[in-house]
């Protein structure tokens, strides 16, 4: 038994896998913002008693988190100090030295305060150069006077981030040790820990939003491992990373900062799965939830992974996968702005409490997920029965809308649609077109508890077809952390001209990288079988400001020897991604070992009394608004139908965890893995 937990703004999703009956139990839960946990314990009872189970049966939880991403977005973090090299106290200040330029006159940039202030930022009186050499001896007892100042201030945790530590962390590892004697529970990281690579800023920067998040994330782990606890369940809890991996719960609280984009890995990597099942090799993944709408591209079956991030306005350079989010979702709020008399939708949302209107918890302005209501995309029941929606009070909430620019309730409603989908469109443009790719070439996956409602009218305009609605689209999330695989990547920064290197010491290296990498599998407890490690290389033009990623073939490493093929895939790479190629010296300026321990897939099974006969899969008829008129349209039972079911638009396709909306001029076909797969009626057209 092996149980996935998405934890959202509006509802905490769950996917329970049976793996020896091969079955999938799903549950959906309010979220409680003010301590997620609570949730998640709500929901492991919830998706129990549907499996007839007990929680102790569970062997796996898997979860993703915002926690970190939220407490650096809304400035809550832990007060953090820094210890750095004397003479570079500002770091955080100065940041990149950006500032608006000319043509952005106009524009106030508001810059926010580091996340360690100056007055707990500290200079320590020792120097490295960037060959690893001391050029100033640290000066131990000026240290201790410094960090007894500063742990004595009041700081909850401690950053060390010193000049060119990546080439010699042995001054950062004695002020820990110096600091770990005189203040024994004082949380400690070392930027040669965190991100053993060059670039001041970027460093720091990430290992301080590591401590700026740890004491929350820390206190957050402990509460939901003993809700688990108190629910029942023994087994142990792992997190996922913001790359689509997996970590264990105790390294999650060591290094919180690998969980920046926890939250959204679950739905690519399950997106990537489904590319790869249905034989599609481009697509995109658009995840509508109720506050927030994530977007990403899959090409040949694979995610694009970034090196860095951004939350908020601090950069994390952290392995993620490239997610772009907007904040549409069901739960974004409509208004009226008082100036233009416009309507806006979003970004400000009405999350779990008190939610959209229909919800009836309380909510009092419209939301999207109201206008859906009010339009017969959303039916008055939802979650199998268990949520009654308050039509009426979505309608009042809409129409009062409506009635202050002139519009009656369902075309406010079909406005408040056209507006979040625009929004949610910019994303999904800035993915492709921005980056020189064609949406024509892409499929479109639907999932989120609002995907599936608004994947047909983002496909129409875009022109990306086919919109593939997976079986578990309300949960696919808590699916992709099932199919995540455990992750790590171990890094050393070794910079320098390639034809200066002993090719014997760059693989000694490598061997060294790799004993750490299956020491994190042992401690992981991944099988031997189900490991694997990957090899690569940061190459560049001599002086370039960038880097490109070359894969070593393990063979290599084994035999210490290559490298001069690893060169000739550099000159060709970087031909094939920026169409030229230069003969200047290579640089080498990091090594990388990523480990990876596989996790058993989830195969979905079709139902046994599934039928092709759509007509005996309809529970109702009910009007919806669709070009302007209402139309009498059939509600669908999507657990009712079998591969090869073909249903024609306009219909709403019902089940538990979400409801899909075709649109007139559409089709729908069940395919064989249980995707419904979604074309224009014309295809040529």
């Amino acid at each position: 038994m092996r149980l996935g937990v998405d934890v959202g703004g509006t509802f905490t999703d769950l996917l329970l896998q049976d793996d020896a009956a091969n079955k999938t139990y799903r549950a959906k839960t309010p979220s409680t913002p003010q301590d997620q946990s609570i949730g998640v314990a709500e929901g492991v009872r919830l998706i129990c008693e549907k499996a007839g189970v007990k929680p102790s049966d569970i062997s796996l939880v898997l979860h993703g988190t915002t926690v970190a991403t939220n407490a650096v977005l809304e400035g809550k973090g832990a007060r953090v100090g820094l210890l750095v090299t004397e003479g570079f106290e500002h770091t955080l200040h100065l940041a990149k030295s950006w500032t608006p330029g000319p043509l952005f006159g106009w524009i106030v940039m508001d810059k926010p305060d580091p996340l360690a202030a100056l007055k707990d930022t500290r200079g320590i009186p020792e120097r490295v150069d960037a060959r690893g050499n001391v050029v100033r001896e640290l000066d131990e007892a000026k240290a201790i006077e410094l960090i007894d100042d500063l742990c004595g201030s009041g700081i909850e945790a401690l950053t060390i981030s010193l000049m060119h530590s990546y080439a010699n962390p042995a001054h950062e590892r004695r002020l820990r040790e110096l600091v770990q004697e005189r203040f024994p529970d004082m949380t400690v990281s070392l930027s040669s820990d965190i991100l053993p690579e060059f670039r001041e800023y970027d460093r720091a920067i990430t290992t301080v939003m590591n401590d700026y998040v740890r004491p929350i994330m820390t206190r957050y782990l402990s509460r939901i491992e003993q809700r688990l606890k108190e629910v029942g369940v023994e087994s142990r809890l792992h997190i996922v990373r913001s790359d689509g991996g997996l970590m264990s719960a105790e390294a999650a609280a060591q290094r919180p900062v690998h969980t920046v984009l926890s939250g959204p890995a679950g739905g690519v990597t399950a997106t990537a799965m489904t590319a790869r099942r249905t034989g599609i090799n481009k697509l995109l993944a658009f995840d509508m939830g109720g506050t927030s709408t994530d977007v990403s591209v899959i090409i040949d079956g694979n995610p694009m992974i970034s090196r860095s991030t951004d939350v908020g306005y601090f950069p994390a350079k952290v392995p993620t996968l490239d997610v772009r989010s907007v904040g549409a979702g069901g739960g974004s709020i409509a208004e009226v702005s008082e100036l233009t008399t416009s309507l806006r939708v979003g970004p400000r949302s009405a999350g779990a409490m008190p939610g959209p209107v229909a919800y009836g918890r309380g909510g009092t302005e419209p939301t999207v997920s109201d206008a859906n209501v009010i339009l017969g995309y959303l039916p008055s029941r939802l979650l199998g029965g268990d949520m009654t929606l308050d039509v009426d009070g979505a309608r009042e909430a809409v129409a009062s809308i409506g009635k202050s620019i002139g519009l009656s309730p369902e075309d406010a409603a079909q406005g408040i649609l056209d507006i979040a989908n625009e929004v949610m469109l910019g994303a999904l443009r800035v993915i492709t077109v921005q980056r020189g790719l064609d949406p024509r070439d892409f499929g479109i996956v639907a999932f989120g508890g609002a995907g599936p409602l608004h994947a047909n009218a983002m496909a129409q305009v875009l022109g990306c077809y086919p919109v593939v609605v997976p079986h578990n689209p309300g949960v696919l999330s808590a699916l992709g952390f099932l199919e995540a695989e455990f992750k790590n990547e171990f890094v050393q920064t070794l910079i320098g001209s390639v034809a200066g290197m002993n090719d014997g010491k760059v693989f000694e290296h490598f061997a060294d990288l790799r004993g750490k990498a299956l020491e994190w599998l042992d401690e992981q407890e991944v099988e031997k079988a189900d490991r694997g490690l990957k090899y690569t290389m940061d190459l560049r033009y001599e002086q370039q400001g960038f880097e490109v990623e070359i894969t070593v073939p393990s063979e290599m490493i084994d035999k210490a020897d290559g490298l001069d093929t690893v060169l000739k895939d550099f000159h060709e790479t970087h031909e094939r991604l920026y169409g030229v190629r230069f003969d200047l010296p290579i640089e080498l300026v990091a090594l990388r070992v990523v480990a990876t321990g596989a996790t058993p897939p989830v195969e979905y099974t079709m139902p046994e009394d599934g039928t092709t006969d759509v007509a005996e899969a309809i529970i109702e008829t009910q009007p919806a608004y669709f070009h302007g008129e209402w139309i009498d349209t059939p509600h669908i039972d999507r657990d009712r139908l079998a591969t090869g079911a073909r249903i024609e638009g306009p219909a709403i396709v019902r089940q538990y965890d979400t409801t899909t909306v075709l649109l007139p001029d559409h089709y729908a076909e069940v395919d064989e893995t249980g995707n419904l797969m979604i074309w224009p009626t014309n295809k040529g057209e």
